[in-house]
């Protein structure tokens, strides 16, 4: 029976490194155990903070919000691109929520319609950002790039006059916007959309011809245009998902935060492109999965827990996340780039 068991996993090891994530699990396990070992212990309870369900959820809730951006993401590099609009378009779908609730008049439907309506609202918006990005990357054939760092600009500037620049506060009262956010903000609602995005998402990817022409584009876009595959189309619908995800995101980050900020998002590109990253996509498109994305995720989240839980300060670890990123950048670059790029530094 051992025999056997030695047998299918030689047969199917070729199958498990190709799928190019064992290293981030093999990674992700070793720094859970690092900081479980680490982790301070409650006075009260004796008991480990870091193993403890409230601090494992907290993660989970946590890591929610930014894994559905990365997870669009990681569409976005797969075609080869980029989308530095992601944090502006979060505090845009966060403000338009917040700004939608909060002036929202009785018009003779129940709660949850009305909050459904407005969640409709705000993804089909964000969506619309991502398609019009999408559009102008395809169609006038400009760097992602730049398309993108003057959406940001340009979309962070659109919340802020949403709200005349200022906050958008949500109460804990039992108006429409109080119960939206008391609803939507509930730990379960929130990791369990992360996790159904996840599966959705994932197995688009992986199982659906769409998910090819992704990574098709990504991995030689002129050969895809000469085999007929639908590039102009692909891209818009890319960074279009891209825009209906961080709308999503937006919500939940509204109902967790309890206000509308369109100052909110900074630097969640970089979160996003980080896990991706992290996670074994190859930032010059063709090659990635979803798996490997949530766990780069959860890498980034576990690592900031352990730094909070130990009082360390948040600029050694921004620090420490840049090295992590340049090493797993590393990690993912072909023998024969490493050996090229060793070969120049001995001769400069």
């Amino acid at each position: 029976m051992a025999n056997r068991i030695i047998d299918l996993f030689k047969s199917q090891r070729k199958k498990i490194f190709a799928a190019g994530n064992l290293q981030q699990i093999l990674g992700l396990a070793l720094l859970f155990i690092i900081a479980a070992l680490i982790s301070p212990v409650s006075r009260r309870s004796g008991q480990n903070i870091f193993l403890s369900i409230d601090n494992l959820t907290d993660i989970m809730r946590q890591v929610s919000e930014k894994g559905i951006i990365a997870l669009g993401m990681t569409f976005v590099i797969l075609t080869g691109g980029i989308d530095l609009s992601v944090g502006s378009v979060l505090a845009l779908s966060a403000t338009f929520t917040a700004k939608m609730l909060t002036a929202w008049k009785p018009v003779g439907m129940i709660w949850p319609v009305e909050i459904t309506v407005v969640i409709i609202m705000a993804m089909a918006m964000c969506t619309a950002f991502g398609a019009l990005q999408g559009t102008l990357i395809a169609r006038l054939k400009v760097q992602p790039f730049i398309i993108t760092l003057a959406g940001m600009i340009g979309i962070r500037g659109f919340a802020r006059f949403l709200t005349t620049n200022e906050n958008i506060d949500i109460g804990f009262g039992q108006d429409i916007s109080s119960l939206f956010a008391n609803t939507v903000s509930n730990k379960a609602i929130v990791i369990s959309v992360f996790i159904v995005l996840a599966i959705v998402f994932g197995i688009i990817l992986a199982r659906t011809v769409f998910g090819l022409q992704v990574k098709s584009v990504g991995d030689n876009p002129v050969a895809a245009r000469y085999a007929g595959l639908p590039v102009t189309r692909t891209l818009i619908f890319t960074y279009a998902i891209s825009g209906l995800l961080v709308g999503i995101a937006g919500v939940l980050h509204c109902a967790q935060n309890h206000q509308g900020n369109p100052n909110d998002g900074v630097s969640y590109e970089l979160d996003a492109i980080a896990s991706v990253v992290i996670g074994g996509t190859s930032m010059s498109g063709g090659k990635g999965t979803i798996t490997g994305t949530i766990i780069g995720a959860f890498i980034l989240g576990i690592l900031t827990n352990m730094f909070r839980l130990k009082g360390v300060d948040i600029n050694v670890e921004m620090m420490f996340k840049s090295v992590i990123i340049v090493i797993a950048v590393w990690m993912q670059m072909p023998r024969r780039t490493k050996r090229a790029a060793k070969q120049q530094i001995k001769t400069a």
